[in-house]
């Protein structure tokens, strides 16, 4: 198993398996249809041999794929065994240390900015990190405030962002965003994520329409009725209790 990993790390890092070193072998394959090893290999000969005279390559093909064995060796031998000489043990600790801190954090705030700028640009308003307070209170990860038409403070609106197995939270979240609408007077919204290849999108979108509906609710109810607002979309602990009476008074 260790030599087989070996072997197809050379071979992909390499592009030892590339159409342009073995010719174009999946549609190959599939115009022959054949029944046998042996059918498949005089026909693959056939074809690897045409493949060989456009190139210019003077080799049979038998030659030619001991050829790229040979290169495959020379790789694996010689510039693979000097690079893992060459790894320190401090180099494996640093690694692992900054695949799950370093790398993982960067990973994550990918995510929040991606999702983040999706919410911010369909709604039209500003999001804000949440205090580190209510992140551990409320579960509240990022914030809209609403200023009231009539009022020089702010109304109270949030969200949080997950993924989408967050079923086993549910009701744990449910009790966190209740008290918060008790205590801000604005709703609290799930806005789920997920990835596709390297990009990320909010599954779903639906939501944005009801965020909207609430800011403005928020923004219409009476000065006197008015708290604050927030709106949250993605953990990040940044803010102090300094903020959080910011918040309340209403100063941005």
């Amino acid at each position: 198993m260790a030599k087989e990993w070996i072997l197809n790390i050379a071979t992909n890092r390499w592009g030892l398996n590339k159409k342009s070193r073995v010719g174009p072998v999946s549609e190959w394959i599939r115009d022959v249809a054949p029944k046998s090893v042996a059918e498949w290999k005089s026909e693959h000969f056939k074809k690897l041999s045409s493949f060989l005279r456009q190139k210019g390559i003077p080799l049979s093909p038998e030659a030619y794929l001991r050829d790229l064995g040979q290169k495959l060796y020379i790789k694996i031998s010689e510039v693979l065994r000097s690079e893992i000489e060459s790894v320190a043990e401090e180099d494996c600790i640093q690694y692992i240390r900054n695949l799950v801190i370093d790398r993982t954090f960067a990973g994550y705030q990918t995510e929040i900015a991606t999702v983040y700028q999706q919410l911010s640009q369909a709604l039209g308003v500003e999001i804000q990190p949440a205090p580190d307070e209510w992140d551990r209170r409320y579960n509240v990860d990022f914030c809209i405030a609403v200023a009231n038409t009539t009022s020089t403070r702010k109304s109270s609106l949030s969200a949080t962002l997950k993924t989408p197995e967050f079923h086993k939270w549910q009701d744990w979240l449910s009790q966190t965003h209740q008290q918060f609408t008790q205590e801000f007077g604005g709703k609290v919204f799930l806005v789920f994520s997920i990835s596709e290849g390297k990009e990320k999108r909010i599954l779903n979108p639906e939501i944005i329409e009801e965020i909207r509906s609430e800011i403005v609710r928020l923004q219409r109810k009476d000065s006197e009725q008015s708290s604050q607002s927030s709106f949250i979309v993605s953990k990040q602990t940044s803010a102090t209790n300094q903020r959080i009476e910011q918040w309340k008074n209403g100063e941005k």
